[in-house]
């Protein structure tokens, strides 16, 4: 997928119209920056879960903070439910503009993966996709953001640091069926194969839905820790969500909950 979209151009509507909050037209023209950073948000399933636009919040802050705010966050949604986009921009106070594509012209443009971890884009002023990944999602895609925007290269601290391996139990967990709104918890089995101890920084979520605790403490070498993963889904439906095991190994550790909310 990386391989795929390194270097492609991302192709623009000619006419974009952005609003504010979904129903107040605002003048925005897309800026002749350095980088830019596009979010496409499809139709399908809960936006709000998707979405997580308290987590882009504080990463557009931080953005801002490191840029002197020179790098625009472009939203694209799909959605024509612009009721529930107003809800949620007004229950979130989320006033940046954004586009409503109800005619799908983007996506009709760049083929854009149905996957939501890769339907962000970090773009050059070429419009050249230079990052593709989700930084909501995701902790490392998150710094690694942070880091190109910064011109940071990797340290030798980064390159020198203990590592072991992880062999994991079965990484997808089939949650079956169950009531709306209620909770149903996945157990991951994690054992340290490897010769240092293992150690758990964060777990991200492809749905705000999905709430993961885990072990802080260093887990000994050829031991197993357990990783819960509480889902409550909002609304009914199948689901079918990643999260991503950031530690200090050398692979990224992805998992899957699945299910279906009646």
């Amino acid at each position: 997928m990386v391989s795929e979209w390194q270097g492609k151009e991302i192709l623009f509507p000619e006419q974009l119209t952005f609003t504010q909050y979904v129903r107040d037209t605002v003048e925005y023209e897309i800026p002749d920056s350095e980088h830019k950073i596009l979010i496409f948000v499809d139709s399908l399933g809960c936006t709000s879960c998707k979405l997580q636009l308290d987590k882009w919040k504080t990463f557009i802050s931080e953005v801002d903070a490191l840029t002197g705010g020179e790098v625009p966050f472009l939203f694209f949604f799909q959605s024509k439910d612009y009721d529930d986009l107003y809800y949620l921009f007004k229950r979130e106070r989320f006033d940046h503009p954004v586009c409503i594509d109800s005619r799908n012209e983007m996506d009709a443009l760049n083929d854009f993966s149905y996957n939501p971890t890769f339907q962000t884009f970090l773009l050059d002023r070429e419009n050249k996709v230079r990052l593709l990944g989700n930084p909501a999602y995701s902790v490392q895609m998150k710094e690694l953001y942070l880091k190109y925007l910064s011109g940071e290269q990797e340290t030798t601290t980064d390159k020198q640091a203990i590592k072991t391996t992880v062999k994991t139990g079965p990484a997808e967990i089939d949650l079956g069926e169950f009531p709306v709104q209620s909770t149903r918890t996945a157990t991951f089995e994690l054992r340290n194969t490897g010769k240092n101890p293992l150690v758990i920084l964060d777990v991200s979520t492809t749905c705000g839905c999905a709430k993961a605790r885990f072990e802080k403490q260093p887990i000994a070498t050829g031991t197993i820790t357990h990783l819960e993963v509480e889902m409550t889904p909002k609304e009914t439906g199948f689901f079918d969500e990643m999260l991503t095991v950031k530690c200090n190994t050398d692979q990224i550790i992805q998992l899957k909950i699945k299910g279906t909310a009646r």
